[in-house]
């Protein structure tokens, strides 16, 4: 599931926008400017909502941060702030979107679904392929040629953000979050657990020879 990060200090415009979006995605809602910060550096969101105005640390301070950071993650300004100087300054520094308040919430979803198609995290409904692998994201399931290959639960959910995001090095805390979260009883331990079950049910596959594991660091889908 796609999986957003929400940066908003109003209350009741945060919680319209929250409950909205988990219609759809996996959100993740903080209230201020270092928290969002905090978050966005992980690098598990598909994408970052961020507000100008917040407490601690401004949007234009975090997003300005992440890309001196060079984190790519997509972020889409929703602001009162409509001057074309404030657009004009949110796009230089690395904005994806800019969208003023009030806004509609279908045209906030429109914008979102533009930037995911643009960087190919919100995929068709032909789902994803590596090779002779293809996923229907539909239905959660995977063939190998016309081959059905049984990717149960979490095994599926990491086969998916490893093709979304192939020659990008993922390390093992990165995938634990991305996949199992903050909440999580286990350890990230399971990470490894998982990358051998999905080798060997993969095996002989372009996919099981081109994902590499880098010793302390995590793996990569070449």
């Amino acid at each position: 599931m796609i999986k957003i990060l929400l940066v908003e200090d109003d209350l009741s415009l945060s919680k319209s926008v929250y409950d909205f979006l988990k219609s759809f995605a996996e959100v993740k809602q903080v209230f201020d400017g270092e928290e969002g910060l905090y978050e966005a550096e992980m690098g598990i969101y598909d994408l970052i909502l961020l507000d100008l105005m917040l407490p601690e640390k401004d949007g234009f301070e975090v997003l300005k941060e992440l890309r001196d950071q060079k984190i790519d993650t997509p972020v889409l300004i929703m602001t009162a702030k409509e001057s074309l100087d404030d657009k004009m300054h949110g796009f230089d520094i690395g904005a994806d979107d800019y969208l003023t308040k009030p806004f509609y919430l279908d045209e906030l979803k429109a914008r979102i679904q533009a930037l995911l198609k643009r960087t190919g995290k919100l995929e068709d409904a032909n789902g994803l392929s590596y090779g002779n692998v293809r996923l229907n994201l539909t239905n959660k399931s995977t063939f190998v040629d016309d081959r059905p290959v049984e990717l149960i639960g979490k095994e599926f959910d990491l086969v998916v953000y490893l093709m979304q995001n192939q020659n990008v090095i993922l390390p093992k805390e990165q995938i634990f979050d991305r996949i199992w979260g903050f909440d999580s009883d286990t350890t990230v331990t399971v990470v490894e657990v998982y990358m051998s079950k999905i080798r060997k049910k993969l095996k002989d596959t372009d996919f099981a020879q081109n994902l590499a594991t880098l010793r302390n660091v995590g793996y990569i889908l070449r």
